[in-house]
């Protein structure tokens, strides 16, 4: 009988809801992603300076919305959106993206005609206990190698707690 060391227990860290715009777009961008979370959603803005996309810094060029709690239900319906269907390049260390087309996809979502027709990008984040000794100001501490969560981890965390598919 092998005991399981809870230290390498994966645990999602957060899911991150994105939308990307300029003006009205992004008005519009941060009211979905604001709704569909339920939280209020952060502008986030430029630092360069882009001349060809009309871009300059300070300029308001994007929302998210990060959660960290309570996050189950709403995944389950994001990866219902895409199918259940991740593919592999959308899988890297530490996490993994995917991006909704339409949000009217989310099963159990009504069509807001005040936002209309949007997409955005869902990331998630996995890590493990003890990462804050990495984090924290006073007495840092390492985090190894081992420590971080890798691709096959998540791939058969995915498939065995979402009943996601891999491709």
């Amino acid at each position: 009988m092998t005991k399981e060391n809870k230290m390498s227990e994966i645990r999602i860290e957060k899911v991150v809801l994105s939308v990307g715009g300029i003006g009205d777009e992004l008005e519009k961008g941060i009211k979905l992603i604001s709704f569909l979370a339920g939280k209020k959603a952060v502008k986030t803005t430029s630092k360069k300076r882009i001349p060809n996309f009309n871009i300059r810094p300070g300029l308001e060029i994007g929302g998210k919305v990060t959660l960290r709690k309570d996050f189950d239900e709403l995944l389950k319906r994001l990866l219902l959106a895409i199918g259940n269907k991740v593919k592999e390049k959308q899988i890297s260390e530490n996490s993994f993206s995917f991006g909704i087309e339409e949000y009217i996809q989310i099963p159990d979502t009504e069509y807001q005609r005040d936002i209309g027709m949007r997409g955005f990008e869902v990331s998630v984040s996995f890590s493990r206990k003890g990462k804050r000794t990495k984090l924290k100001k006073i007495k840092k501490g390492k985090y190894p190698q081992k420590q971080k969560v890798k691709r096959e981890e998540i791939i058969n965390f995915i498939k065995n707690k979402f009943k996601v598919e891999v491709e």
